[in-house]
C-alpha cells in the first residue's frame, strides 16, 4: 500500500511531517521544470549515498551541494517564495506557529 501524501497547509506554504512543518515546492513552477529539478534532486541524493558508501568527502560535499540547489530551486530551500511578507516557519514545530490549530486536526499533527 503506498503512503498518503503529507497534508499541506490551507495556503499550500507547508507540508506537515511529524509535526513539523516543511516548505513546499513552489506552485509556480511549471510541470516541466518542477520535474528536472525532482530529478536533479533524486539523483543527487542517490550521490550523496554512493559518496558515503565510497567514504569520499569530496564526492560527499559536491552531492550535498547539489541536492541544495535542487531543493533551493524548489523553493524548499533559500528565501521564501511567496510575496505578502509573511514570516518563514519552515522546520518549525506546527503547534508552535499559527498553524497550530490546522495542524492538531490533522492525522499527522
Amino acid at each position: 500500500m503506498e503512503d498518503a501524501p503529507p497534508p499541506v497547509t490551507p495556503d499550500g506554504r507547508y507540508i506537515l511531517v511529524r509535526g513539523r512543518l516543511w516548505r513546499a515546492a513552489r506552485p509556480d513552477l511549471s510541470s516541466a521544470r518542477r520535474t528536472a529539478l525532482v530529478n536533479a534532486l533524486m539523483a543527487a541524493r542517490r550521490g550523496v549515498r554512493e559518496a558515503q558508501r565510497r567514504h569520499d568527502p569530496k564526492g560527499l560535499a559536491t552531492a550535498r551541494k547539489a541536492v541544495d540547489l535542487a531543493k533551493v530551486g524548489l523553493g524548499e530551500r533559500g528565501p521564501a517564495w511567496w510575496t505578502d511578507g509573511a514570516p518563514d516557519y519552515n522546520r518549525h514545530m506546527a503547534r508552535n506557529t499559527p498553524y497550530a490549530g490546522w495542524a492538531a486536526d490533522q492525522p499527522d499533527g
